[in-house]
C-alpha cells in the first residue's frame, strides 16, 4: 500500500486548474461586452470550429481527471475500502448534479410566477450550497453544523417547490440539460468509479478511455442504440467521460513516472501522446467537424491535447523551475475552485441589486476584455477571502 507522502501534491495541477477557472469566469462574462473578437467566443452549433470559450469546459473536465489518481491513492493510503471510495464518488456526483440543476433552472425562471427573481434565486441557491457543503471547523458544535446543513436543504426544497418557469410561468423545475456542474457530475461519476476499480492500473484506465472515445465516435455517427439513450448523454455520449478519463490516464502515468526524476523523458512521452491526440482530432474532424455543442470526437481529442500541453508547460514552470509564485494571485481558483465558480452568481446579483451599470467604454472592445478579466480576478480574490474566513466548499 503506498505511503500517503509517496504522491505529494503536484503544483501544476493546481496551477492549470486555477488558470482554467479564471478563463471560465472570463469567457462566461463575455456576454456583457460588445465587439468581442470572434475567436474568443463560442462557435455556433453546426459550425466546424472552436473559439477559446469552447476549450475551457473540456479543459476543466480533463483536469478533474488529472486529480483522480491522486485522490484515489490518497484515500487508499488512509485505509478506505473500495466501497467507501465509490460511495464518496457517488456523493460528490450527486452534489454536483443538485447544484447544476438548481443553477440551470435560473435561466428559465419566471420571477413573477415564482415570487423570486433570477438574481435572488441564484443567491439563495449559492448560500444553500455553502450551508450544506461547507467544510466546517472541527471545533464547531456538531449539532450547529447539522442545523446549518438542514437550513440549506430546506431552502433548496422550498425553492424547488415554488419554482415556476417559462413565459407563462407554468413549467416546473426540471433537470433540463443539467448545467455545467451537472455535466461534470455525470462524467465524474462514470470516470471516478472506473478510476477506483482500476486500482492504479494504467492499462485499465487507458482501455476505459479508448472505450469512451469509441462511444464518442459511435454517438457522432448515430450508431448508439436508442435503448441506451436513457443513460445521460454526458456518459453514453462518450465525449465528456472520455475527457475525464484522459486526464486520469495522464495523471496516473505522471504519478508513477515523476518520482523517477526523468522529467525530459516524461515530457517527450506526453508530447508524443499530444501529437497522437491532435492527429486523431484532425482525422475525425473530416467526418463530424469540431463542435463543443455537438461534443464531437475532434473536440474531445484536440481539447485533451491542448490541456495536456498546458499541464506539461505549467509543470516545468511551477514544479521543476519552482516558479509557482508567478501565479500566486490566482491561487484560490486552484484550491477553492467550486467557491470561485459560484462567485459570479453572487456578484452579478449584487450588481443588479444596487443597480450598477457600466458605461459603453468599459464594456466594448479591448477595454471590455480587461473589464472581464478584472471581474474574473475579483471573483477569485473574493473566494480567497471567504476561504480565509472559513467558507470552504468540500464535496
Amino acid at each position: 500500500m503506498p505511503n500517503e507522502n509517496q504522491f505529494p501534491r503536484v503544483g501544476a495541477i493546481d496551477l492549470v486548474r486555477a488558470l482554467t477557472m479564471v478563463l471560465m469566469i472570463f469567457v462566461n462574462d463575455l456576454w456583457s461586452l460588445k465587439g468581442v473578437p470572434v475567436w474568443l467566443e463560442h462557435v455556433e452549433g453546426g459550425v466546424d470550429g472552436m473559439g477559446l470559450s469552447d476549450i475551457v469546459f473540456p479543459a476543466f473536465l480533463f483536469i478533474v481527471g488529472l486529480s483522480l489518481p491522486f485522490a484515489v491513492e490518497s484515500r487508499r493510503a488512509r485505509g478506505d475500502s473500495t466501497w467507501t471510495m465509490m460511495s464518496h464518488v457517488v456523493s460528490r456526483s450527486v452534489a454536483l448534479l443538485v447544484m447544476g440543476v438548481f443553477l440551470v433552472n435560473s435561466e428559465t425562471i419566471n420571477g413573477d410566477a415564482t415570487g423570486v427573481s433570477r438574481s435572488a434565486w441564484n443567491v439563495l441557491c449559492c448560500v444553500a450550497f455553502i450551508l450544506i457543503w461547507n467544510s466546517y471547523p472541527k471545533t464547531m458544535n456538531v449539532w450547529l453544523q447539522r442545523g446549518l446543513k438542514l437550513v440549506g436543504a430546506v431552502v433548496l426544497l422550498g425553492l424547488a417547490w415554488t419554482y415556476r418557469g417559462g413565459e407563462a410561468g407554468l413549467e416546473r423545475m426540471a433537470p433540463q440539460w443539467w448545467g455545467i456542474l451537472g455535466l461534470i457530475g455525470w462524467a465524474y461519476l462514470a470516470a471516478g468509479i472506473i478510476a477506483v476499480l482500476a486500482r492504479g492500473q494504467v492499462i485499465v484506465l487507458a482501455v476505459a478511455w479508448a472505450a469512451f472515445a469509441g462511444l464518442s465516435i459511435a454517438w457522432a455517427a448515430g450508431k448508439v442504440p436508442g435503448a441506451l439513450h436513457v443513460v445521460p448523454e454526458a456518459i453514453i455520449g462518450g465525449t465528456l467521460t472520455a475527457l475525464v478519463l484522459g486526464g486520469a490516464v495522464i495523471g496516473r502515468i505522471f504519478q508513477l513516472w515523476q518520482p523517477k526524476g526523468d522529467n525530459l523523458r516524461m515530457t517527450l512521452a506526453f508530447a508524443a501522446i499530444a501529437v497522437v491526440l491532435i492527429a486523431l482530432g484532425f482525422y475525425t474532424r473530416q467526418f463530424w467537424g469540431i463542435s463543443k455543442l455537438s461534443a464531437t470526437p475532434a473536440w474531445l481529442f484536440l481539447c485533451s491535447a491542448l490541456t495536456l500541453i498546458a499541464f506539461v508547460v505549467l509543470y516545468w514552470i511551477g514544479d521543476v523551475a519552482k516558479q509557482a509564485k508567478w501565479f500566486a494571485f490566482v491561487k484560490p481558483a486552484g484550491t477553492d475552485t467550486l467557491l470561485c465558480y459560484l462567485m459570479p452568481y453572487l456578484l452579478y446579483a449584487g450588481m443588479v441589486t444596487i443597480g450598477l451599470t457600466l458605461p459603453d467604454l468599459l464594456v466594448t472592445g479591448g477595454v471590455g476584455l480587461v473589464k472581464s478579466l478584472v471581474f474574473a480576478l475579483i471573483c477569485v480574490w473574493v473566494a480567497g477571502g471567504l476561504s480565509r474566513l472559513g467558507v470552504k466548499l468540500k464535496l
